[in-house]
């Protein structure tokens, strides 16, 4: 399953399966997350355990970060920005599949990320990094990022190496994948977990 940009929303409902977003953080010609994401999605979804849709940033098509408002305050005047929160505001969790550019993450995640505020707060987060040291600062950088919107980021995380990504997926002895396993085990914990606060929030900002 993908999304281009737009999804449905859902009842926040505590039994429901968690919907968690896997983000493809590279635009970059040539790049190996695509790859990346579809290998984490295609092993995701035969867990049965959540609904798991791939997010790929090249598909979005958002602009660099420009409003003229904060996010915070929730006031989008973009179109694109309405889009891109009615997207994020239907899940309850985001693995981001992010490469390490210069010991962080693409200009690109960190826009994407940037455009919304609200839609972020109280949800969970898990990380897949790659590259010649397997994204491990930017994964780093991304947990500090996460801290301020308010995102329970998960501790396991996987670094996977450049030479293990194929055009095909990702390629090793099933190491990966039980990491992989790990971390969508405490995911969607964290997703479940986290669904009364949210409630919560939206009853007293409605009052």
């Amino acid at each position: 399953m993908s999304a281009a940009g737009t999804a449905e929303r859902r009842p926040d409902d505590a039994a429901a399966r968690p919907r968690i977003a896997v983000i493809v953080g590279s635009i970059r010609r040539g790049r190996k997350g695509d790859s990346v994401g579809r290998w984490a999605v295609d092993h995701a979804q035969s867990r049965r355990d959540a609904d798991y849709v791939l997010v790929d940033l090249a598909s979005i098509g958002l602009p660099r970060f420009d409003a003229e408002t904060p996010p915070s305050f929730g006031r989008y005047r973009d179109e694109h920005t309405q889009r891109w929160s009615h997207l994020i505001a239907g899940f309850d969790a985001f693995v981001f599949v992010t490469p390490e550019y210069n010991r962080s993450i693409p200009a690109a995640l960190k826009d994407a990320i940037d455009h919304l505020y609200s839609e972020w707060n109280d949800k969970a987060a898990g990380f897949i990094g790659y590259g010649v040291v397997g994204g491990v600062r930017a994964v780093e950088h991304l947990r500090l990022i996460c801290g301020e919107l308010h995102l329970a980021d998960v501790s396991t995380s996987l670094a996977i190496d450049l030479t293990d990504i194929t055009r095909e997926g990702v390629h090793a002895t099933g190491r990966y994948e039980a990491e992989l396993d790990v971390m969508l085990d405490e995911l969607g914990a964290w997703a479940r977990a986290l669904q009364p606060l949210r409630r919560h929030r939206a009853s007293t900002s409605a009052a």
